[in-house]
């Protein structure tokens, strides 16, 4: 896979609203982890959540997709809108590596025979199709991330969201998984939403940031705004992270 793959920062047609949360609170005992996020997000676009350790980016993913409820407030996906999540840490099965993707389909009511080979098909995405009948219990850390990658493309999701995709890689596997990122995206015109403490992958990826902290959004940028405009006067605490005054 030492494909190189140029992504286009553009930014998408705003026309079709994809997913909108209103006012969404998500409190865990008498802790607020989010407070009153308001957030639209338009089909095609890539959006990044950046902010320090507790800042609230894994848990808004995991309430968009549906993991997660809310205290208070709404979450409206547009009809029909299949997405998939890829997690920081993915749990694998103890079964094979193509029966750990078909599964994914056939719960979506696709015949097992249809689905084992699609899931074929999704693992040779990401050149898993050797390790095809391996227990996926028994993949290196990179490999089970590239395994969560093809199930999540198997089900050809018209949003993908990643929480912290490679940071708990070595550098080999940050690279290899990246570009798999960097082929879906080129590929499809699909949303992507995903946090990242990878300011150079949010750069490379990203057509726009969106700032948390504590439970809050403070920014809500074009990356190229984000990162190449002066920011301390419009969004001093982005700044403050900016410059790693924020962990």
């Amino acid at each position: 896979m030492n494909m190189q793959i140029e992504i286009q920062q553009t930014i998408p047609n705003m026309k079709e609203l994809q997913l909108q949360l209103q006012s969404v609170d998500v409190q865990f005992g008498n802790h607020l982890a989010l407070k009153q996020i308001d957030l639209n997000v338009y089909a095609g676009e890539r959006v990044a959540f950046v902010g320090a350790n507790g800042s609230g980016k894994s848990t808004l993913l995991r309430v968009i997709h549906g993991v997660l409820p809310v205290s208070s407030g709404q979450v409206h996906w547009q009809p029909g809108v299949q997405q998939a999540m890829v997690f920081q840490r993915p749990h694998m099965l103890r079964t094979s590596v193509i029966n750990f993707v078909a599964l994914a389909l056939w719960l979506r009511g696709v015949p097992w025979r249809s689905a084992k080979e699609q899931a074929l098909q999704a693992l040779q995405q990401v050149d898993l199709q050797d390790l095809a009948r391996r227990n996926a219990k028994t993949l290196s850390g990179g490999q089970q991330q590239r395994l969560a990658f093809a199930r999540a493309l198997a089900v050809h999701p018209q949003c993908m969201l990643l929480d912290e995709p490679t940071s708990s890689l070595d550098p080999h596997a940050k690279r290899e998984v990246e570009r798999i990122m960097e082929h879906w995206i080129a590929e499809n015109a699909t949303t992507l939403l995903f946090s990242s403490h990878n300011l150079g992958q949010v750069k490379r990826l990203a057509t726009r940031v969106i700032y948390l902290e504590n439970g809050r959004i403070l920014a809500d940028l074009p990356t190229q705004q984000f990162f190449n405009q002066p920011l301390e006067k419009s969004h001093p605490e982005a700044h403050l992270f900016l410059r790693g005054e924020r962990v």
